[in-house]
């Protein structure tokens, strides 16, 4: 499939899960992608898979130096861009009364700071090209999640960060948009840890009664989204979650 056939598309978060699942599909549909993650090993095993072409770049875009140096790099490597997809993130379940300042801080400047930086530099470049921001939020993001206030709020941030910029775009060319994810069978899945003393089943309240999702089933969203396809598609907050929310 030619999709994004001369289309240039920003991962972020793809050395793993749902981003390097968004990097391939974008590489098998016709776009050069640019995947950035902190894990430079990984990065290279995500491109190593992809039909196609991957340029990887190194940045924690917890920092707001980084953000704007890797849509900088992508531009300078790649000549464009055309797609943002804002899904660097990091789920710590703790409990409330020990979250510490520094761990609260970090929480947002991963999951909503980093967002909003990499849009800032990005836009200029989407408008030149008429393209499109595709931010990853989560169910967190339209609901509450137990031991995870500072995610929860966060992924809020994001969601409403996601209609802020769509109004205030609204009359250029550009879209953006937000896909909140349920429960994904990913690495980061399988390594949680859950704070003692924790009630498990509020933990699993985020998985829906079909179980887990795959990250390739989440990226396929994605990239409609982000396609022609969805050209009408503009300040939109799509939940993909096997029915949870619907309950």
């Amino acid at each position: 499939m030619d999709r994004f056939a001369g289309k240039v598309v920003l991962v972020t978060g793809a050395s793993s899960g749902l981003g390097a699942a968004c990097a391939r599909l974008f590489c098998a549909q016709g776009a050069q992608v640019f995947a950035v993650a902190r894990d430079k090993e990984r990065l290279a095993a995500v491109a190593a898979s992809a039909e196609g072409g991957v340029t990887t770049h190194v940045a924690d875009l917890a920092d707001p130096e980084q953000c704007a140096g890797a849509v900088s790099a992508c531009v300078d490597a790649l000549g464009r861009l055309d797609v943002l997809v804002n899904n660097a993130g990091r789920h710590d379940f703790r409990i409330t009364t020990d979250v510490t300042p520094h761990q609260w801080s970090r929480d947002l400047a991963v999951n909503l700071d980093s967002v909003f930086f990499t849009s800032q530099a990005a836009l200029r470049h989407l408008l030149e090209s008429s393209g499109n921001v595709v931010n990853v939020a989560s169910v967190a993001g339209v609901l509450g999640e137990a031991y995870s206030a500072a995610y929860t709020a966060a992924k809020h941030g994001v969601v409403g960060m996601t209609k802020a910029l769509a109004v205030e775009y609204a009359r250029t060319p550009v879209r953006i948009n937000c896909v909140c994810p349920g429960g994904m069978d990913t690495p980061q899945a399988h390594t949680i840890d859950v704070p003692e003393g924790a009630d498990w089943e509020l933990i699993m309240r985020v998985a829906a009664l079909r179980g887990f999702m795959s990250a390739e089933q989440v990226a396929q969203v994605v990239a409609f989204v982000a396609s022609d396809e969805a050209s009408a598609v503009h300040g939109s907050i799509l939940t993909v979650d096997q029915g949870h929310t619907a309950g």
